[in-house]
């Protein structure tokens, strides 16, 4: 099968989250797997050209009012020379830091304008390269164009055999616009009520895509239901119960040859499920590097996130009613987070520490520091207010960090919740996103780690059996791939 992967970003070459680690894994191993896979992806300023193959020859795109033009390059993808990655080069849209803004500017004004440009370089690019894909795989908002060019402008103009699935990486970024950014797109004006990029007066790339789409996929079962109802939907729940048909939820795999204790570089000492050793080590390095008390009895809970609304930071560090001070207070536990986001914030996490000697933070991201976390910290906590997938919770699992999650997207399909009858699980999950809430479940974990340590360790060995490879979700991509094809062009796959 030829597949075209249509994405604003892809490691290692552009990323902002979890969306550009899942691009580029789902290629890899849908190549691996024998099918002719290209990326697609913009040129931004951080990208050498030195680096990249030019493509013979300008490219035309009818991207706004008016004709513009842009250059292409190509490279493989490091670690698998048959999948080639193209970089759609227009100085004016990407010749600039951030992808979708920068810190004075959050959301680029010309978003509308640049992604176009990605969208109809997409279809141009199969063209110059006489290369017409079966399927054209678009992510998230920035990316709705493609299917709404497909179904109503190209299907029928040498994309025949063509059909078209979106992947909403996350409901609530839709890139949503004034109605005066319409003729960027390049298209019909009466495309703006006819493709389903009316939106209180203005329009919604992601509305359209979801109009537009042969299929729909999330990045997990129960985030597919939660967009369907009124609290996950972001005001789009309607229209996704009435495409219920074409959603499926197929859960991300995890990059097991990046995150794998066993082979880990970033890990001072490697570890396996047979041989934990390794683990208590990295524990000592860990207490060490945060300056903390270095005592293998005191159980550390760690963080690793973004300092966003989304991820629950309200509930845990709110300034006169978020439970961190009083947990640290009164639990003999040790907390450490990496990360960074919204200023308040930061702020308060520095004042914690100012006043906890058992909490320290890094405010920041470093890679290598976040792989030593998932390593030493007994415990993984993300109490996120919704997650569509989640991949830390899956990397804590494999590193024998048990999680401690809320019932919600990803998480739930992934933690298997605590039970003390049994002694079975590999996490502890909670429902509902309030102080209370926290404050009581790390004090359970906590408990348990003090008086339940035959469960805690039986939790750690069923955590690092699980699998989460990238070819039980590549198959599942297939199976949407042929129902795509079947729906859009009726064609059996």
């Amino acid at each position: 099968m030829k597949i075209l992967m249509v994405s604003a970003e892809a490691v290692p070459f552009a990323k902002t989250g979890g969306l550009a680690d899942m691009v580029s894994a789902l290629a890899i191993q849908l190549t691996k797997m024998g099918h002719d896979v290209k990326i697609v992806i913009p040129r931004y300023y951080r990208i050498d050209r030195k680096k990249l193959e030019p493509l013979p020859g300008p490219m035309a795109i009818a991207a706004g009012t008016e004709e513009t033009w842009s250059a292409v390059y190509k490279t493989n993808m490091p670690g698998c020379d048959k999948l080639p990655v193209y970089f759609i080069d227009h100085e004016r849209c990407f010749g600039r830091d951030g992808i979708y803004g920068v810190p004075g500017e959050t959301d680029f004004h010309d978003n509308p304008y640049r992604f176009a440009v990605l969208c109809h370089g997409a279809f141009q690019l199969c063209r110059k390269l006489q290369w017409f894909p079966d399927i054209i795989h678009a992510h998230d908002w920035s990316s709705c164009l493609a299917p709404v060019i497909l179904k109503y402008i190209c299907r029928y103009v040498g994309f025949e055999r063509t059909a078209s699935v979106l992947t909403i990486h996350n409901q609530g970024y839709q890139g949503q616009y004034g109605k005066d950014k319409f003729p960027a797109l390049g298209i019909d004006w009466g495309l703006y009520y006819g493709a389903g990029f009316e939106h209180d007066g203005g329009l919604n790339f992601l509305q359209a895509g979801v109009s537009s789409a042969d299929m729909i996929t999330t990045v997990s079962p129960t985030y597919a239901y939660e967009i369907q109802t009124r609290e996950g939907g972001f005001g789009m729940d309607g229209l996704l119960r009435v495409r219920h048909d074409v959603i499926r939820g197929i859960l991300n795999g995890a990059d097991v040859s990046c995150w794998n204790p066993e082979t880990d570089p970033n890990v001072p000492f490697n570890y396996s499920a047979k041989d934990m050793s390794g683990k208590k080590r990295n524990k000592e390095e860990l207490q060490r590097k945060f300056g903390l008390e270095v005592n293998p009895d005191i159980p550390i809970f760690a963080m690793v996130t973004r300092l966003v609304d989304q991820k629950g930071i309200g509930d845990v560090f709110g300034p006169m009613y978020g439970p961190m001070y009083q947990i640290c207070r009164d639990m003999k536990i040790q907390f450490v987070i990496l990360g960074s986001g919204e200023k308040w914030c930061e702020n308060e996490i520095n004042s914690l520490q100012s006043k906890l000697p058992n909490f320290k933070a890094f405010i920041g991201y470093n890679e290598a520091l976040s792989h030593l976390i998932e390593a030493g910290s007994d415990f993984f906590f993300m109490p996120s207010k919704y997650e569509p997938c989640g991949l830390n919770q899956i990397y804590s699992m494999l590193y024998g960090t048990l999680p401690i999650v809320r019932r919600t997207g990803g998480l739930a399909d992934t933690v298997q919740n605590y039970n003390q009858e049994t002694g079975e699980g590999t996490g502890f999950v909670f429902d509902h996103l309030t102080p209370s809430a926290i404050y009581n479940t790390i004090g359970w974990a906590t408990w348990a780690y003090y008086n339940r340590k035959e469960d805690i360790k039986k939790m750690q060995q069923q955590g690092m059996k699980q699998s989460f490879g990238w070819d039980i979700a590549a198959n599942s991509y297939l199976d949407v791939y042929k129902e795509a094809l079947k729906r859009g062009c009726n064609i059996d796959a």
